[in-house]
């Protein structure tokens, strides 16, 4: 079955439509073989409505359309002009502040190619205008924008936790320390190599420091610190238990609604003789909303085909006994649940960078959790695996020259930045995903500080 599927794949066709034809074709094949009762098919609806009420999904078009929103409305700019401007000064501050500004964007949409896209067109430009080296430039642009897998609410580890039969809470509260550790690795770094290496990462000039004192100080809070509220508001209502992941979404949806339509101006003069004069205005326009409601309506309707088309596929392979077969090879791979995690992780990374992580969630990981039975693996330990699935998914979708992250950029990017500079610019990030993953599977108790320390009503 997955080789039939891999080649409807390599031919052209979309991914739902090559589950669902792959189900069916050999379902008529163990009909004729009667190797496969096709009454099973009529079990079919019921899983497709006990998917749509999952609870897990329900909180999926909520949190699309808090990013779509935010993404839209032009709060990302004034982000990563203040963020900027702050840590500017200093060499390789403004790749800090893009690293900065895409792990915020990124909690805040969940899907990586909206930020890796925002992020190229808004900071790319800038940083080669800056004269940053246009390898540093690319690589922090789709580093920091793939952490939108890692970093709830992220849209795959909501798919993840549905897929590994973890709860969502526990995902989320395992993968924000993870995620916060690899952005500051990438921030470490742009800093570090900026100062080992000369001309690699200049320190803005102060022609372009626009913004400084009292003026930069209120930028900073009406740009800056509202969307930092509003995530932390998303993130302990559902570490606390206040509110449910949808609950939560729904909320999240309504603050967004309010950053971006409102908009404070004040005048700098004003600002800077000591008096401050601020007005607010509202800004949010109806094409803003029908854009972010066009692009949740297709994310949301792309996950739900393709959720019932993998269900088919499945439920197929789990009739004709593959699952079986597969989950037995796997757990019979020797050093036990290491050595399973070690085989499953090399498996993830070869399949991620040709898949997207949509076809890796729903192909590769129904066959992990059979395995995972077999082998014993606790709650716990399955949000381990889980959260070390991401952060490899992290390394696929920037590995040259072939991630998703890649292209991504390199449709929004100038003339004069080479495919070349994106390739090379993403291997020292690569790099040091490898050695958080690594460290990540040598010391699980990271992943359990995180899970401990923001759920601390499950211990």
């Amino acid at each position: 079955m997955f080789v039939v599927f891999i080649a409807m794949i390599l031919i052209g066709y979309n991914v739902a439509f090559s589950f669902a034809s792959t189900a069916l074709l050999f379902s008529f094949l163990g009909d004729l073989l009667d190797v496969f009762d096709p009454a099973v098919l009529a079990t079919l609806p019921s899983r497709w409505f006990g998917a749509v009420s999952d609870p897990t999904l329900l909180a999926i078009p909520f949190f699309v359309l808090m990013g779509a929103i935010l993404e839209r409305s032009g709060l990302a700019e004034r982000l990563l002009s203040a963020i900027g401007m702050l840590l500017g000064p200093i060499k390789g501050g403004v790749a800090a502040a893009v690293i900065l500004v895409g792990t915020l964007l990124a909690a805040a949409t969940g899907v990586v190619a909206a930020t890796v896209i925002v992020m190229g067109l808004l900071s790319l430009p800038t940083m080669v205008r800056l004269g940053y080296d246009h390898k540093l430039a690319t690589g922090t642009i789709t580093a920091s924008g793939t952490l939108a897998q890692l970093i709830p609410p992220s849209l795959v580890l909501i798919l993840l936790a549905q897929q590994m039969r973890v709860g969502i809470i526990g995902l989320f509260a395992g993968a924000l320390i993870p995620g916060l550790m690899l952005s500051g690795m990438y921030a470490a770094y742009a800093i570090a190599i900026s100062y080992a290496r000369p001309g690699v990462g200049p320190a803005m000039p102060k022609s372009e420091r626009t913004l400084s004192g009292r003026v930069l100080a209120l930028e900073i809070l009406f740009s800056v610190v509202p969307i930092i509220a509003l995530i932390l508001a998303v993130l302990v209502s559902i570490f606390l238990g206040i509110a449910t992941p949808s609950e939560s979404g729904a909320v999240g949806v309504a603050g967004a609604l309010i950053l971006a339509g409102l908009s404070y101006q004040f005048d700098k003069i004003l600002v800077k003789r000591g008096a401050t004069h601020i007005t607010p205005r509202w800004r949010l326009t109806a094409k803003t909303l029908r854009e972010a409601g066009k692009s949740t309506a297709n994310i949301s309707i792309l996950v739900m085909t393709l959720l019932f088309a993998s269900s088919f596929f499945s439920l197929m392979f789990l009739q004709l006994g593959g699952s079986d077969q597969v989950a037995d090879w796997l757990a019979s791979v020797g050093g036990g649940k290491m050595g399973f995690v070690i085989v499953s992780m090399i498996a993830v990374f070869l399949l991620g960078i040709n898949l997207e992580f949509l076809e890796i969630t729903f192909i590769v990981v129904p066959i992990f959790v059979p395995a995972m039975d077999l082998l014993g693996f606790t709650n716990i330990e399955r949000i381990w695996f889980t959260v070390l699935m991401a952060v490899n998914l992290n390394m696929a979708f920037i590995s040259p020259p072939v991630g998703f992250s890649l292209f991504y950029l390199q449709s929004v990017a100038p003339p004069e930045v080479k495919t070349s500079d994106i390739h090379k610019g993403a291997i020292p990030f690569m790099v040091l995903q490898g050695v958080a993953l690594v460290l990540l599977v040598a010391f699980p108790g990271i992943i359990d500080f995180s899970f401990d320390f923001f759920t601390p009503s499950s211990t």
